[in-house]
Parts: C-alpha cells; sequence; structure tokens
C-alpha cells in the first residue's frame, strides 16, 4: 500500500468523527463536509510522518478550517442570530424514520446534539464555539486548541467555560424517554389540527419559545410564551394536518409533506412532559436539500 493509500484509508476512518465536528462548529451539513474535503487536501499536502495521533490532529485540522469559516460568516455577517429583534438561522436538520437512526447519524448525533442545542451553539462568538466543541463534545485537550485560537491556556480555559454556563443556562436536558416524547408531540399536532386551543396551552411550558426559519422570502422570528406559542400553532395548523411522525435530531418530530415536497421540519424539545421550544424549518430552499427517503415505506 503506498503512502497516499495508507493516508486515504485512515482519513476515512477519521470521517465520521469529523463531520461530525464540522456539524457541531457550523449547523450545516454541507458546509461541514466542505470543512472534511479541505481537511483532506491540507493532509494530503503535509507531511504528518511526525505526528503521533493522526486522528487528533485531523481533529484540530477542522476545528481551525471551521472556525475560519465562523470569523468569515462574522464578518460578512450573512447568517442572523437571535436577537432582539427575534429573527435566527436555523441549523440544518438531520431527519430520520421514526424507528431509529441509520449507524451514520448514531455517530454524526452523539451526546445528542439537539436542534436547541445547536441553536444555543449558533450564539456563541467562534472562539467560544471552538472552545466549547473541540473541548467538551470530542474531548481535545486545551493545550491543543490554544494555539489554533492563538491563545494562552488559561484564556482557552475561559472561552470554554462561559460556553458551557451559556449552554447550560439556556439548553436543558432533554426528556429521555422517546415514548413520552412521541405523546406529546402527538398531543400538541393533534390539538393543532383541531383548533384546541387550551390543550395547546397545557401540552406547551409558560416559557415555551419556538422559532421559524422561513429563508430569505419568509423573514424568521421567534415567538415566546405559551398563549403567544399556541394562538400561532392554530395560525399553522395547516401543517399539523399533513405531518407525518419523523426523528429530527434523534428525537420525536414531525415533517409536513404535501404532493411528495416537505413544507415544514418540525423539532421539539421536551422537559417533564411539556414542550419547551418549537423549531419549524420551512425555508423552500433548504428544505428542497434534505433526503427525505428515510420516510418513505
Amino acid at each position: 500500500m503506498s503512502e497516499k493509500d495508507f493516508l486515504a484509508q485512515r482519513f476515512e476512518e477519521s470521517r465520521p468523527q469529523l463531520s461530525a465536528v464540522g456539524y457541531r462548529m457550523l449547523g450545516s451539513l454541507a458546509e461541514a463536509e466542505d470543512a472534511v474535503q479541505e481537511a483532506w487536501l491540507r493532509l494530503s499536502r503535509t507531511d504528518v510522518t511526525e505526528v503521533a495521533n493522526l486522528g487528533g490532529w485531523l481533529t484540530t485540522v477542522v476545528g481551525r478550517i471551521c472556525l475560519d469559516m465562523l470569523r468569515s460568516r462574522s464578518t460578512r455577517r450573512e447568517d442572523p442570530l437571535p436577537d432582539d429583534d427575534g429573527y435566527i438561522r436555523l441549523p440544518d436538520p438531520i431527519v430520520s424514520s421514526p424507528d431509529g437512526l441509520d449507524p451514520e447519524q448514531e455517530i454524526l448525533l452523539a451526546d445528542s446534539v439537539g436542534i436547541a442545542l445547536l441553536v444555543v451553539l449558533e450564539t456563541l462568538a467562534p472562539d467560544e464555539r471552538l472552545a466549547f466543541v473541540l473541548h467538551d463534545m470530542f474531548g481535545v485537550p486545551f493545550d491543543e486548541i490554544a494555539p489554533v485560537l492563538s491563545r494562552t491556556l488559561a484564556s482557552t480555559r475561559q472561552l470554554a467555560s462561559r460556553a458551557r454556563r451559556r449552554v447550560q443556562d439556556v439548553s436543558p436536558a432533554p426528556e429521555p424517554d422517546p415514548g413520552r416524547q412521541r405523546m406529546v408531540v402527538d398531543a400538541f399536532l393533534a390539538a393543532s389540527r383541531g383548533g384546541d386551543f387550551e390543550a395547546l396551552v397545557a401540552v406547551l411550558h409558560p416559557d415555551v419559545v419556538a422559532r421559524s426559519d422561513g429563508g430569505a422570502l419568509r423573514p424568521s422570528l421567534v415567538r415566546r410564551g405559551a398563549v403567544v406559542v399556541a394562538s400561532q400553532a392554530i395560525r399553522y395548523a395547516r401543517f399539523a394536518e399533513v405531518a407525518r411522525p419523523a426523528l429530527i435530531n434523534g428525537t420525536p418530530g414531525a415533517v409536513a409533506m404535501a404532493h411528495g415536497r416537505p413544507l415544514a421540519i418540525m423539532a421539539f424539545t421536551i422537559d417533564a412532559g411539556r414542550i419547551t421550544a418549537l423549531d419549524f424549518l420551512t425555508d423552500p430552499d433548504r428544505l428542497a436539500l434534505l433526503d427525505l427517503s428515510v420516510l418513505d415505506g
């Protein structure tokens, strides 16, 4: 086996983890794939004979590439983040059959990376996001992350700590029982279809937050509070009427379909039997890119 073939084999062994790093860093499946491909190009141009841990080296390389992409994204201000006006860009959802994830999706979604967590990650500064993702999610030592950020070890630790507090404050642990989650989702959809305002309020947490991302043509909005969100859900009952069960980032959700085309991806965060967050992706351009063949049959 040639050296190039050996490196290609090692790279493919690391690809699932590298894709997982990219997805958590960027919230975009396409951009994550671009980052992984760029890592392969850098590997092919680098002498790694002295690298003891190639997988770890590749993880930090992908992290550096993603950091550059996030910084560029912030400079161009092309992706709106949550702010006082309520505009937001939701991360790409990973849609699976309601029967379960396939092995590749299980790797990508290890550690329960739900939409709500990714939304919180989107609010972090690029340096904070890198420190948190690499250290807390992938166990990369701080002394390997600090050079990527051109920061001291202490500063890098502080970044991860600040990000950790933000994640813990805004993204509580979800309901652990999938069966109970599905019951809550089904109750929400049934109440939406029936226009049952009181039933909707009952299934929503008083401080529920609903986020919708309609893309460039339909401004994205954030709504807060059970009464406000319930009123909005009744207005968008058409999505509930054509909703099909699915797993969205590994947890029970739904995909609204009409004439074979997706109208909306609906993700739910549930705690103690009530919905604490609703995330609706209705951007037709992004929906068109999703592979929903897993829902057939």
